[in-house]
């Protein structure tokens, strides 16, 4: 039997995981997910889409709580209201898969897992791109010694979305978007960082805003420093074409990872070599996979300690910008 969820947040990415899930055909059905109620911020606009997708909609996040049908809910809200949020559910006793960025500090990150935790509910961070295919083949090489030692990281998430963000909407607030695309875009490559070289020790950071007028940084930079001795970069600019790119250098060769699905690698000796993996719905893949861990299967492949290490970077690289100074991630 699927799981039946509440989606919190019916704007444009609610939208998205929602319909990644609902209403397939037979080929496509059995993510062992539905959803079944929700609520958001302007029911208004969602109504008519929530019917077509059989959902509830219910006034308030409370009262989607308080569904007796619903065992968990999916938030795709304002990243402030994520902490509150996710205690919430967990002291209802409904699983919890939330959207990037957790939370905006480590400490209220940390009190949300362990509100979690004592509850005995599951509870999962939406970054997808932890199953892309061609990430699995990244960190088997990793652990295989086709790279040999990882000696630097290179990380880029950019994009125009900001441009489009106006005075009301909560993308647009400074609170909510610091460092312009961490928010929506940079903080996945965070992520991914983490997820192929381990924690996070020092963060350099420089952010600007050369383009946009809105009130947001467009340009963010990042020197880092692995706590395995590696180092790394990373940009995240919010008003430039689509550019999504991750590269791994190391003693015996590099690798690099483009647009999800293309993927090089050059060792020291010997051929280039140059690999394309199927496209593939990553939106579906994490629900399936939060699904599953509820019903006793797999552990989310997300550490909660890593969930809690990406918002403690995030927090850090803040800091950072403000000072314009190297910090210690804490």
């Amino acid at each position: 039997m699927s799981l039946q969820a509440a989606i919190i947040g019916m704007g444009r990415w609610g939208r998205i995981l929602v319909e990644s899930v609902q209403n397939k055909n037979e080929a496509q059905a059995g993510a062992g997910i539905r959803f079944v109620a929700g609520s958001t911020g302007t029911p208004d606009k969602a109504r008519d889409w929530a019917a077509a997708q059989g959902i509830r909609l219910h006034d308030t996040f409370e009262a989607a709580l308080a569904d007796p049908e619903v065992q968990a809910v999916v938030l795709a809200t304002p990243h402030k209201l994520h902490a509150r949020q996710v205690e919430a559910a967990a002291a209802a006793g409904k699983h919890v898969f939330v959207e990037k960025p957790f939370t905006l500090d480590k400490e209220s990150a940390a009190a949300a897992v362990e509100a979690c935790r004592k509850a005995g509910v599951v509870l999962a961070l939406g970054h997808n791109r932890r199953f892309l295919p061609a990430v699995a083949e990244l960190k088997e090489m990793l652990a295989d010694g086709r790279l040999g030692t990882l000696l630097h990281v290179e990380g880029h998430f950019s994009g125009p979305g900001a441009a489009a963000y106006k005075p009301g909407m909560w993308r647009a607030d400074r609170a909510e978007s610091p460092l312009g695309g961490m928010g929506g875009m940079g903080i996945h490559m965070i992520d991914m960082m983490v997820n192929l070289a381990g924690p996070i020790a020092e963060v350099t950071v420089a952010s600007t805003a050369r383009v946009l007028t809105n009130g947001l940084d467009d340009t963010t930079a990042m020197l880092c420093r692995f706590a395995s001795g590696a180092t790394g970069t990373f940009a995240t600019l919010a008003y430039a074409p689509r550019c999504w790119r991750v590269a791994l250098y190391g003693s015996e060769g590099w690798a690099e990872l483009t647009d999800h699905e293309h993927l090089v690698f050059r060792p020291r000796e010997g051929e280039t070599l140059v690999q394309d993996f199927p496209k593939v719905d990553i939106e579906r893949a994490e629900l399936e996979a939060f699904a599953a861990a509820v019903a006793g299967g797999a552990t989310y492949p997300l550490p909660l300690d890593q969930a809690i290490h990406g918002v403690s970077v995030f927090e850090t690289m803040i800091v950072s910008a403000a000072s314009g100074g190297s910090h210690a991630v804490p």
